[in-house]
């Protein structure tokens, strides 16, 4: 959320009656804000097949999501430095899988074998 202002700040200046909390759903009934009495508020968006895009609360905490044709994650990415990257086959099998926590990259699903890759190693 650019900027840090709550729905219900944005409900007073324009004079509109509200009680907590307040909850808003999009068509699909997928919550795309949600704010209660004690000041927290939480928001989230969603893609054109409902895979959640981005998340972002009161607390400054956020995290964004890309998701491939079939709605597998392939990327995350949060506000205190954590990334995940993953790709799939075309039956949904998880076929590669890297982070932010660890300096190997895996290649997975490969017939009977898994290979690890370490980028600093060259194998």
């Amino acid at each position: 959320m650019s900027e840090n202002k709550k729905l219900s700040d944005t409900y007073k200046e324009l004079g509109i009656d509200f009680t907590f909390p307040i909850e808003i759903k999009d068509a699909n009934g997928k919550e795309t804000y949600f704010e209660n009495s004690n000041g927290y508020w939480r928001k989230y968006e969603y893609d054109a097949n409902g895979n959640e895009t981005y998340f972002e609360d009161s607390n400054g905490y956020w995290e964004k999501y890309k998701h491939d044709a079939n709605g597998n994650e392939t990327y995350l990415e949060n506000s205190v430095g954590y990334w995940s990257k993953s790709e799939y086959d075309a039956e949904g099998k998880e076929t590669y899988y890297e982070d932010s926590k660890s300096d190997k990259k895996k290649d997975l699903n490969l017939g009977q074998k898994s290979i690890q890759i370490c980028p600093n190693s060259g194998t």
